[in-house]
C-alpha cells in the first residue's frame, strides 16, 4: 500500500520527445503539469549520438544534449519534473490512480502517455560497444551518415525490407542478413528488396560479432546457420531491424492495444478508451517512430487534455 498521495491536474508518464512536448503544451496551459521521467530520462534519443533531422537544429545535435533542451524548456513553462518509475495503474476513475516507485501515489484529472518503445537488439556485447558508432536500430535516423559506404542490416519482415531499400537510396551497398532461407516480408516488400541492384541478401546468417577499431565499427563476423562456416563483411554500418517493443505491459488489461502492444488511439487524436487518458509518441505509433513525429503527437496529448478539462469544468457549472 502506498503511504503518500497527491493529486494533479495533468500526469504526464515518459520524458521523450513526446513526453517533454506534452510538457510545455501542458504548463503553458496552465495545468501545472507533473511529469515522470521513468527508467531512461529522454527515452531513446539519449542512446542516440547525431540527431540531424530534427527541424530548427540547422547544424545537428546530440541526442541527449537536445533531450536537455526539452527538459529546461518543459521546466521553463512550471512542468515539476521528477525521477520515478510507474509500478502500477488504475483508470477506473476519474481521477486516475497512478503509483510511483510502489509508495506514491498519485490521482489525476489527465493522464499523458509518453512511455516510447524500446528497440530489440541481438544481445551482443559488442553491439551494445558501438551503438551510435556505427550500430543503429533506425535506417531513417543515421543512413545519411553512410552516404556512399557500404552498411548491413538484420531482420526479416517489412521493417527490415523498407529500411533496406531506403538504405540503398544512400549507400553503395546494403547487405541483408536474414536468418532463415526466406523473408517474413510481404510479397511487395520482398519484391522491392530483390529488385533493388545494390541490396546483397545474406540467406541463413547470423551476426556473430560487430567489428572495429575501438571507435567504429569496420565489419560485421557473420556465420552460416546451414554450413557453419564464418566469414567477416566490411562495413561501416550495422542496422538492426528485428522490431520495437513499446513500454506499455504496465496498461495491460485498461487500455486498448493491438498484438505487438502499441496502444490504440481514436484516428486523428491522442484518445485511449478510457476518458482522461491520452496516448502519444513511440507508444502508440508503430509507424514512423520519429522524434519530430512524437513530438507532435506530445502537442496533441496536451490540447485534447486541456480541452477535455475545460469541457468537464463547463458541465459542472451548468
Amino acid at each position: 500500500m502506498s503511504q503518500e498521495t497527491e493529486h494533479v491536474q495533468c500526469l504526464i508518464i515518459g520524458s521523450g520527445p513526446a513526453g517533454y512536448t506534452a510538457a510545455i503544451y501542458a504548463a503553458r496551459a496552465d495545468l501545472k503539469p507533473v511529469l515522470y521521467t521513468g527508467i531512461v530520462p529522454g527515452g531513446q534519443l539519449t542512446q542516440t549520438t547525431d540527431v540531424e533531422n530534427f527541424p530548427g537544429y540547422a547544424e545537428g545535435i546530440m541526442g541527449p544534449e537536445m533531450m536537455e533542451d526539452f527538459r529546461k524548456q518543459a521546466e521553463r513553462f512550471g512542468t515539476e519534473i521528477r525521477f520515478g518509475y510507474v509500478t502500477s495503474v488504475d483508470f477506473s476513475g476519474p481521477p486516475h490512480t497512478v503509483v510511483i516507485d510502489e509508495h506514491k501515489t498519485i490521482t489525476a484529472d489527465t493522464v499523458i502517455i509518453a512511455t516510447g518503445a524500446s528497440a530489440k537488439w541481438l544481445g551482443l556485447e559488442s553491439e551494445q560497444k558501438y551503438n551510435g558508432f556505427g550500430v543503429s536500430a533506425c535506417a531513417v535516423c543515421d543512413g545519411f551518415f553512410f552516404k556512399g559506404e557500404e552498411v548491413a542490416i538484420v531482420g526479416a519482415g517489412d521493417t527490415a525490407a523498407e529500411e533496406a531499400t531506403y538504405l540503398a537510396k544512400l549507400c553503395s551497398k546494403v547487405h541483408m542478413l536474414v536468418r532463415r532461407d526466406e523473408f517474413r516480408a510481404s510479397k511487395a516488400m520482398q519484391n522491392r528488396v530483390l529488385n533493388t541492384h545494390n541490396i546483397e541478401i545474406h540467406y541463413n546468417t547470423e551476426t556473430k560479432e560487430i567489428v572495429g577499431n575501438g571507435q567504429n565499427v569496420t565489419g560485421i563476423r557473420v556465420y552460416n546457420n546451414k554450413t557453419t562456416e564464418e566469414s567477416v563483411i566490411n562495413v561501416s554500418g550495422f542496422f538492426v531491424a528485428i522490431g520495437h517493443k513499446p513500454n506499455t505491459d504496465i496498461f495491460k488489461g485498461w487500455l486498448d492495444m493491438d498484438e505487438t502492444g502499441y496502444l490504440i488511439t481514436k484516428p486523428g487524436t491522442a484518445m485511449t478508451n478510457i476518458e482522461g487518458v491520452f496516448a502519444c509518441g513511440d507508444a502508440q505509433d508503430k509507424i514512423y517512430r520519429q522524434a519530430v513525429t512524437a513530438a507532435g503527437t506530445g502537442c496533441m496529448a496536451a490540447l485534447e487534455a486541456e480541452r477535455y478539462l475545460a469541457e468537464k469544468e463547463f458541465a459542472e457549472t451548468e
